[in-house]
C-alpha cells in the first residue's frame, strides 16, 4: 500500500477515542502496522497566526498514513459522522472514500430506537452516492450496555448486518444477532415483537402475493419528519431488497398526505430507490442532488468545536458538557467521570400542563478551567446572530442550579459567554462576547475572554512557533 494521508471528514466534533478506533480499524482492515498513543486533535495554524480549519491528528505513527487530518463539512441531506478517505491530497467530491461511519453513544440503555434505527437511513441514503462503501455503525458507549439487548436491538442489528453494516464498540450476541437468511424471517421477527403503548401505530409486515405491506406511522408535527419510524422504514425495506424481494413494498397506517411526499427529503429519495409506496397516495420522483457533501464554511460549532478542542489540548480545561449545533448531544460529566443525562424539563409534568418555565436550556459548551477554580459555560452563534446568543445568556439559571452547581460545588465563579464564528470583523464589539472566530481563521480574544482561552492561543501559536 502506498503511503498517503488519512483525511477524516465529519460534522461532529471529533473525539479522540472515535478517531482512535477508526485509524486502528483502517489498519486492522489493511493489515499495516500502527502505533496508538496518545492522541492529540489540534488546530493547524498559518503563518499569519489565523485558523487553517483543518485539525492534524498527532499520536499516531505508521509507515504506511502519512498524516491524519481532519475538517468539519456539512451534508446536503443526510450525512453519517465520519467520511474517511486514504489519499494525499484534499478530498473533493470527486473522491470515493474508503469508509461510511456512524458514531453513537446510545445503546438500550438511553433509547432503544435512536441506538440503531434512527440513524440507519444514513447508511441507506449513502448508497445513492457511494454504493461500494463499507459502512460501520461504531459505538462510543459511555453509559455500561444494558445486559440483555431488548428486542429492538436485536433486530436493528441484524438488519443492519443484513445489508452489510460492520458493528464495532458493542458486545453483539453471535447466536442471537446474525444477519437474516430470508424475507419469511424478517417478517415473523419484527411480527413477534411486543406491542407499542396503546394509541401508537406498530410496525408490522404483511406478505401478500404482490407486495408487502408494511405499517408506520412517519407524519410528526405536520410533516414526514418521524425520524425513528424512517429510520426504522429504511432499514426492513432496504433488508427485504437485498434477501431479494421484487414486488412491492407498500408503508401503511403513515399518516401522510400527498403534499408531505411531494418533496425532495432524504426518506422520499430512499423511496424512490427502492420502490416503496404509500398507500392512498402517489409516489414521486424526486429532484437527486448531485453532491453528497461540502465543506463547512457557515455553521456556528467551527467557533465552538474550535474553542473545545485547543482549550482540551492546549491548557489544563476540560469539557464537561457539549452541544455543538448539528452534533450529538452529549453527556453532562461529573467530577468522578460518571455521565449524566441532562433532563430537558425541570417538571415534566408542570411543562406539559403549559409551564414553559420548566425547559432547561441547555449552552453549547461548558469547560472547567480547573487552576482557576472556574467554570465557563458557552452559547455558539454565527456573527450575524449575536445579539440572540447574547440574550440567551440569561436562560441558563436552570442548567447551572441543576448541573454545575450540584456536581462542582467548589467551583467559585461561572462565567457565562457567547463565542462567535463568521464575519470578516477583527474586533469584538461586545463585552459578553469573548471569542470570534472569523472566516478568515483570525483568532480574536476580547478584552475581558476568560484567561483560559487566553492560555490556550498563546500555547497553540507558540507550538506552530507563530510569533
Amino acid at each position: 500500500m502506498k503511503k498517503n494521508n488519512l483525511w477524516i471528514l465529519t460534522e461532529e466534533r471529533p473525539k479522540n477515542e472515535v478517531i482512535g478506533a477508526i485509524v486502528a480499524k483502517f489498519a486492522k482492515d489493511y493489515n499495516i502496522p500502527c502505533f496508538i498513543n496518545n492522541i492529540r486533535i489540534l488546530p493547524m495554524v498559518n503563518n499569519n497566526k489565523s485558523f487553517s480549519f483543518i485539525y492534524e491528528v498527532k499520536g499516531l505513527d505508521s509507515n504506511f498514513i502519512d498524516r491524519v487530518y481532519i475538517k468539519i463539512v456539512s451534508g446536503y441531506s443526510s450525512f453519517v459522522d465520519f467520511l474517511v478517505f486514504h489519499q494525499n491530497i484534499e478530498p473533493t467530491g470527486e473522491d470515493t472514500p474508503i469508509y461510511a461511519i456512524e458514531e453513537t453513544k446510545t445503546d438500550d440503555s438511553e433509547s432503544r430506537n435512536t441506538g440503531v434505527y434512527q440513524r440507519a437511513s444514513k447508511f441507506v441514503y449513502i448508497e445513492y452516492y457511494y454504493p461500494d462503501i463499507r459502512k460501520i455503525m461504531l459505538y462510543s458507549l459511555q453509559i455500561e450496555q444494558k445486559e440483555t439487548p431488548s428486542d429492538t436491538n436485536i433486530f436493528g442489528t441484524r438488519c443492519l448486518l443484513t445489508i452489510g453494516v460492520e458493528i464495532l464498540g458493542k458486545k453483539i450476541d453471535s447466536k442471537v444477532m446474525t444477519p437474516f437468511t430470508s424475507i419469511d424471517e424478517v417478517i415473523n421477527a419484527k411480527n413477534s415483537m411486543r406491542q407499542p403503548p396503546k394509541g401508537n401505530v406498530a410496525v408490522r409486515l404483511s406478505k401478500l402475493d404482490n407486495k408487502i405491506l408494511i405499517s408506520g406511522l412517519l407524519i410528526k408535527s405536520g410533516s414526514l419528519s418521524h425520524d425513528p419510524n424512517i429510520g426504522t422504514l429504511s432499514l426492513i425495506c432496504a433488508t427485504l431488497r437485498l434477501l431479494g424481494w421484487n414486488k412491492g413494498l407498500e408503508i401503511t397506517l403513515h399518516g401522510l398526505e400527498q403534499k408531505h411526499i411531494n418533496v425532495s427529503s432524504k426518506f422520499i429519495q430512499i423511496a424512490d430507490r427502492f420502490k416503496i409506496d404509500f398507500d392512498g397516495l402517489t409516489r414521486t420522483i424526486p429532484k437527486h442532488r448531485d453532491k453528497y457533501w461540502r465543506y463547512d464554511l457557515r455553521g456556528e460549532k467551527l467557533g465552538t468545536i474550535f474553542v473545545h478542542l485547543v482549550v482540551e489540548n492546549f491548557t489544563n480545561g476540560f469539557s464537561i458538557y457539549e452541544n455543538h449545533a448539528g452534533c450529538e448531544r452529549g453527556y453532562f460529566m461529573t467530577k468522578d467521570g460518571d455521565a449524566k443525562v441532562v433532563k430537558k424539563y425541570i417538571d415534566k409534568v408542570k411543562y406539559k400542563a403549559g409551564d414553559k418555565e420548566q425547559i432547561i436550556h441547555i449552552p453549547d459548551l461548558v469547560l472547567v478551567d480547573a487552576d482557576r477554580l472556574k467554570i465557563i459555560n458557552i452559547e455558539g452563534k454565527k456573527y450575524q446572530n449575536m445579539e440572540q446568543g447574547i440574550n440567551e445568556l440569561n436562560n441558563f439559571d436552570a442548567f447551572e442550579n441543576f448541573y454545575i452547581r450540584e456536581y462542582f460545588p467548589e467551583y467559585r465563579e461561572i462565567i457565562r459567554t457567547v463565542v462567535l464564528y463568521g464575519s470578516s470583523k477583527e474586533e469584538i464589539e461586545r463585552i459578553e462576547v469573548s471569542f470570534l472566530l472569523n472566516l478568515q481563521g483570525k483568532m480574536i480574544l476580547s478584552v475581558n475572554a476568560p484567561e483560559i482561552f487566553v492560555e490556550a492561543i498563546k500555547n497553540l501559536l507558540d507550538y506552530w512557533r507563530i510569533d
